[in-house]
């Protein structure tokens, strides 16, 4: 971390972007349209959902992000849009359409996307009316970007937000905003062109749309794809980025700092998400070293924060070591037990779990003691070196409580 300079904003931090979020009646009394949109054609860049079940606004968007350009995107909660048929294709085309028309922008400049119950109709004459609602009140303003990403939320206790400014090679200042949700149904595998995780990201940047999907799709490798609250996969993940230019800068000025401060952005986002699962009561960060590649680095760390029974024992305090390791064997990287180090760290302090493949934290010793007061703490990071090669990777989640349970049982009742 580093490459970006973090300021209070969100998605309209950027030159030339503007949001708004609105109440239009899909849920009960929460905001549930956001409408995000730039008067200059963007470069738009975008990572899909890889279930194999697709929700309608995700093959409109497919299509319609091809061409690479775009000006908006009108976002709602509380409907999926998914498992709809014929009629929820329909109802993406119009509810796309109708944000650009709005706005005096031709209809393919726009793409939908959509969070909430899957297999329910949306419900047009509402969303119609909050798209009017939503255009008269775009603003470039932090409260717009607030009420923005407060619209796209569904089990989210928290909006999620980033803004950061970054210099390029050229000398230019350019600015990044952005918004996400995501708080169950959170094992995203998103990948380019082919409860829901959703990004969303501004810059006021000249990047060519070739370039910027490259650097999206590397940087959702290491940020979003990392993220893990309950290892299901939803039907609706997207993040979009756009760059409309505003700033200046050469295109081929956007280099290796605009990729580092990108991936920055994604990887605030992504924190939050897991930091604000469902029913979570502890962010979970864990580091692999000493991989063989960065793949299987990745695999390994995911495999931890995946795993229900290490989550399990981290809501329940216990520091049980055989999960984490029984996590990273069945992973697929290649390791060696006898090397494995695992170390627990939270903000008051560390201990060593196991070094060498030698227990040191089990039952009855000080050091397991000193493991079950550092779990008291909010955040909990492990770092597990596998000691064979030089690669790593971090993955973040959370813990598994009694109240993910009440809310996904109670879901759609």
């Amino acid at each position: 971390m580093g490459a970006l300079e973090p300021f209070d904003h969100g998605i309209t931090a950027p030159q030339g972007f503007r949001a708004s979020g609105v109440h239009c009646g899909i849920k009960r009394a929460r905001k549930d349209l956001a409408l995000l949109y730039t008067p200059h054609l963007a470069s738009a860049a975008a990572v899909f959902t890889s279930n194999a079940v697709k929700a309608a606004p995700i093959l409109l968007a497919q299509q319609r992000l091809q061409d690479g350009v775009l000006k908006g995107v009108v976002i709602n909660s509380g409907n999926a849009n998914a498992l709809t048929g014929p009629r929820g294709l329909l109802d993406a085309e119009l509810m796309a359409s109708r944000a650009a028309r709005t706005l005096g922008e031709h209809p393919a400049t726009f793409i939908p996307a959509s969070t909430g119950v899957i297999g329910r109709p949306l419900p047009m004459r509402n969303l119609i009316f909050g798209i009017s609602v939503a255009a008269a009140k775009l603003a470039q303003t932090r409260e717009a970007a607030t009420h923005a990403a407060r619209a796209i939320l569904t089990t989210d206790t928290v909006p999620k937000e980033v803004a950061g400014r970054v210099k390029l090679r050229d000398g230019t200042t350019v600015t990044f905003g952005g918004m996400a949700k995501g708080s169950g149904m959170i094992a995203p595998q998103l990948r380019g062109l082919h409860a829901t995780t959703l990004g969303f990201v501004t810059t006021d940047a000249a990047v060519p749309r070739e370039t910027l999907q490259a650097m999206l799709e590397r940087a959702a490798d290491a940020t979003f794809n990392m993220v893990s609250v309950d290892g299901d996969q939803s039907t609706n993940d997207l993040v979009v980025v756009l760059a409309n230019g505003q700033a200046g800068n050469a295109p081929e000025a956007a280099d290796g700092r605009f990729e580092a401060a990108l991936t920055e952005a994604l990887a605030v986002l992504a924190r939050k998400i897991a930091q604000d699962g469902e029913g979570a009561t502890k962010l979970l960060e864990v580091e692999v070293q000493g991989a063989e590649d960065l793949d299987q680095a990745r695999r390994a760390a995911r495999a931890v924060v995946s795993s229900n029974l290490v989550k399990a024992a981290l809501f329940g305090r216990d520091p049980n070591f055989g999960r984490i390791a029984a996590a990273l064997g069945y992973s697929g990287c290649r390791l060696a037990p006898d090397r494995i180090t695992l170390r627990l760290v939270a903000s008051g302090g560390s201990v060593l779990l196991v070094r060498h493949g030698e227990p040191r934290a089990y039952s009855g010793t000080a050091a397991y003691r000193r493991a079950h007061e550092l779990l008291r703490a909010k955040e909990i990071r492990i770092v597990a070196d596998l000691g064979v090669g030089a690669s790593s990777a971090t993955a973040w989640g959370c813990d598994l409580s009694y109240e993910y349970v009440r809310i996904n049982a109670e879901y759609t009742t």
